[in-house]
């Protein structure tokens, strides 16, 4: 077990980094968490364990603000992305470079980062571990190689552990979420369901559980390897229907499923934005991608698995869609 338990988390007010943060508060770590607006971030404290982190102010994309935030610790989750999801190819390797300059700083922190199935090619890669080659097909998954790139050439001097899943659910997964952004509306009640799937074998993963990997993984340090990418298999949905027959189940009525509109993102892709990125990635709505979590499970003994219909009914009232105990 860590003797320091003292983490930086890099995007706490997101989806990803608070369920992390939220996961190593309840097993006793320090969390300390950077903003860049103090004020409006401890004015919402509540949410989560946000109420629980101690936050400073700083920006991810400034290397001497990531540096002063990070004495003490012997972890820094990277779970962080450019504002607005714009400029990947100019700002998302500077981070991770900030981010590492910072663990050096700290005397050799652990880095940890939430991966991505976007690093390899859904058509040729059904089934993903840790030996998988990374041949990204689209922009952003180019850079996400890269990315893992720079981690593990920082090895052994800056330990980095990799856990990788497929797309979010849970209650706090509101922002670059398909769940959120697409299959239904946050803050109405669930009446029907827009399905990207165009086939079978589509990756959940729902964030408590994902997070609880994450921690208590990082109550294991001492089995880790000093660069170690693992892969969180969640809910594989081998039919493409799982998740909307449990989200029927939730609500108590067959709700109706209509087809996400592929063809007019790829239409509309050539004047870029928001269709362009969608297009992008379209191949692992279509092709079948499995997470092979054999190296986790030997780790942990186990996978964290939440009920579906628990954690769906979770993330419903997380999200406004549902009332508590209905």
């Amino acid at each position: 077990m860590e003797s320091n338990r003292q983490a930086l988390v890099l995007g706490a007010t997101g989806g990803i980094g608070n369920a992390v943060a939220t996961a190593l508060l309840q097993k006793g770590w320090r969390v300390r968490g950077m903003t860049r607006d103090l004020r409006r971030t401890t004015g919402k404290a509540g949410s989560g364990g946000a109420n629980k982190i101690a936050w400073v102010q700083g920006d991810a994309m400034d290397r001497a603000d990531v540096v002063r935030a990070a004495p003490g610790v012997s972890v820094i989750v990277h779970a962080v992305n450019p504002p607005g999801y714009r400029d990947w190819d100019r700002l998302v390797l500077p981070m991770i470079d900030n981010t590492i300059a910072a663990a050096r700083s700290a005397g050799g922190a652990r880095v940890v980062l939430p991966g991505t199935i976007y690093n390899f090619d859904p058509e040729t890669s059904p089934v993903i571990d840790s030996d998988t080659t990374q041949t990204a097909r689209s922009r952003k998954g180019r850079i996400r190689v890269a990315l893992e790139r720079r981690l593990e050439e920082a090895a052994p001097d800056i330990p980095a552990l990799i856990l990788r899943a497929g797309d979010f659910f849970g209650p706090g997964a509101k922002r670059a979420s398909w769940f959120a952004q697409a299959m239904i509306k946050p803050g109405k009640p669930v009446k029907r369901l827009i399905n990207p799937a165009r086939g079978g074998g589509h990756s959940w993963a729902y964030l408590p559980d994902l997070a609880e990997a994450f921690a208590r993984l990082l109550d294991r340090s001492e089995d880790l390897m000093p660069f170690e990418r693992l892969q969180f298999e969640g809910l594989y949905d081998e039919n493409g229907t799982r998740l909307a027959d449990a989200l029927s189940r939730v609500v108590g009525k067959r709700l109706p499923v209509r087809s996400f509109p592929w063809w007019l993102m790829r239409a509309l892709a050539p004047f870029g934005g928001f269709p362009r990125e969608v297009a992008e990635i379209a191949p692992y709505w279509r092709f079948p991608v499995r997470l092979d979590n054999t190296r986790l499970v030997q780790l942990l003994g186990e996978e964290p698995r939440t009920d579906l219909d628990a954690a769906l009914r979770e993330t419903l009232v997380g999200l406004n869609c549902l009332e508590p105990g209905r």
